[in-house]
């Protein structure tokens, strides 16, 4: 990935590419990405029933190794990294003393040579805010964080032809990998960390290699998808499919104001893993508050009418405000207006009437449903 002049924003591998095929670019998190290339909704549409390919080299990567990097994770995450095991991946997040989300992250431990290694994914915006916890948190540990943001490019192919799209270029094991799961390989003749994730609620591949390999890469998959009908896709489509599949976004429904609990993901926080953990006790006392006296709770809005509700619009009950949309798009697949909004407990069961949404003004009707909107078959 380039480097750019201060404040202007960085560039990846394939931005040459990506211009070259037309994509509209904007800055997201410092970085020039590709929002779409040509019809967000075509390609929103050919990732639920074919394929698309994307580039997600904004993402941040950093290795931990060392002999105490378990223990470490251990101490600097909510999630108990220790008993992952090597080739599989978890989620999680890293949080402040007071129990607020500095950041959700995918952790890959990787295949274990002398020491156990692991590879850290943090969100674009928050990158060096993780990297920085990390390095602080690693005081006493034997182990080392590195800052590996410009070693790797991240290319994901992303839908249901993705499996025998990535199978024609490859000779690793895909029937073998698991979800959450990932394995060196070399893919088109390009080595890389093959990963099962993906952020999209459809099968798919996340591929890790060296930035100067990014473009052979693209092209070879570009090539092998082309009589499943894979097609290039920029972020645009990426924020609608994750809102679809209720995935909760950095910035909308994860900030440093909530804990893992306020957003109902307490579920990654693990209180019976070895060894202390930043934010614990703060933690304990929300997992308490949200048992005893829930919050307001993340909940799906399905529209009635076609007015699209976007992030900060006001949820109302009766003419009061109970909550606030957190994400909000047109969805393709649901054909509806759809968001995701935190309100009050006592409006979050499914089917509560009487919700609207403060659309300019206008009261618009939405149905108050369980997450996610958009579940694949398997």
């Amino acid at each position: 990935m380039s480097s750019t002049a201060s404040g202007a924003p960085r560039r990846t591998a394939l931005d040459a590419l990506h211009r070259s095929l037309g994509a509209t670019m904007t800055d997201f998190a410092g970085w020039d990405m590709p929002l779409r290339y040509g019809s967000e909704r075509e390609e929103h549409l050919a990732v639920r029933t074919r394929a698309g390919l994307f580039d997600l080299s904004h993402m941040g990567e950093i290795t931990v190794t060392g002999p105490d990097a378990p223990a470490l994770l251990n101490h600097a995450l909510v999630g108990d990294l220790a008993t992952l095991a090597a080739g599989r991946a978890r989620y999680t997040m890293i949080c402040r003393a007071d129990g607020g989300i500095l950041d959700d992250l995918i952790v890959y431990r990787l295949a274990d040579a002398e020491h156990p290694v692991y590879l850290v994914v943090a969100n674009a915006s928050n990158a060096r805010t993780v990297l920085d916890a990390l390095t602080e948190r690693a005081a006493g540990f034997d182990a080392v964080v590195r800052d590996d943001r410009d070693a790797y490019a991240l290319l994901a192919v992303q839908g249901p032809a993705a499996p025998g799209i990535l199978a024609s270029v490859t000779d690793a094991d895909l029937d073998g990998l698991k979800y959450y799961a990932g394995l060196p390989g070399t893919v088109a003749g390009v080595p890389a960390l093959i990963a099962r994730t993906g952020y999209t609620g459809e099968d798919g591949f996340e591929l890790f290699v060296d930035p100067a390999d990014a473009e052979k890469l693209w092209q070879a998959l570009t090539e092998a998808g082309a009589s499943a009908g894979l097609v290039p896709c920029g972020l645009s489509c990426r924020d609608t499919l994750r809102l679809e599949a209720g995935m909760p976004l950095y910035g909308n429904e994860l900030s440093t104001a909530l804990t893992p609990f306020d957003a109902g993901l307490g579920r990654v926080v693990k209180f019976g893993k070895e060894g202390d953990f930043v934010g614990r006790e703060a933690l304990a006392e929300a997992a308490e508050r949200a048992e005893q006296n829930p919050p307001r709770v993340l909940v799906g809005l399905v529209a009635e009418g076609r007015r699209v509700p976007r992030a900060g619009y006001p949820v109302l009950a009766d003419g009061t405000v109970i909550g606030e949309v957190t994400s909000g798009a047109p969805s393709p697949t649901l054909g509806k207006p759809i968001a995701m909004a935190y309100v009050d407990a006592a409006h979050a069961a499914p089917g509560t009437a009487g919700v609207a949404v403060d659309i300019r003004g206008g009261h618009e009707p939405f149905e108050v449903v369980a997450l996610p909107f958009y579940k694949r078959r398997k």
